[in-house]
């Protein structure tokens, strides 16, 4: 694998993510369960940011830029069903603060995993938006 920057303002995120998928994937950081061809897919729209993403390098440099600090994450549901490929659908919260404006930052996910050999092949994610909204304006 390419040599990774880990972001640690979403150290919280990809832990909760291992933790929900523990026995599934293999290797001790999201990264390394990530496949090198895998499709994640947005599906809440904001200006500016993509709906789709294409590859693990290309996910990777996108959260790179990720900016605001996560401090925690909890509340995980995990429900596992089996298709051709194994899916994994996680439900869980981060909680954090976004630099910008010095406001909170607390979400709600719900992330549908396409696991094949082990690795995240296809990634959809669902979220508040209107959480994410209001911690970005300046009242």
């Amino acid at each position: 694998m390419e040599k990774r920057s880990i972001n640690k303002n979403a150290e919280p995120f990809f832990s909760i993510i291992m933790e929900g998928l523990k026995g599934e994937v293999d290797g001790p950081h999201f990264w390394d369960a990530v496949a090198e061809n895998a499709i994640f897919e947005f599906l809440y729209n904001f200006p500016g940011f993509t709906n789709k993403i294409e590859g693990r390098k290309a996910y990777m440099d996108w959260f790179a830029g990720y900016s605001n600090v996560l401090h925690s994450a909890d509340h995980l549901k995990v429900y596992k069903m089996q298709q051709p490929e194994d899916v994994i659908i996680l439900e869980y919260e981060v909680h954090g603060k976004v630099p910008s404006t010095g406001k909170a930052y607390d979400n709600r996910f719900c992330s549908i995993i396409t696991i094949k050999d082990r690795k995240i092949i296809h990634w959809r994610d669902y979220m508040d938006s209107l959480a994410v909204m209001l911690s970005l304006t300046n009242d």
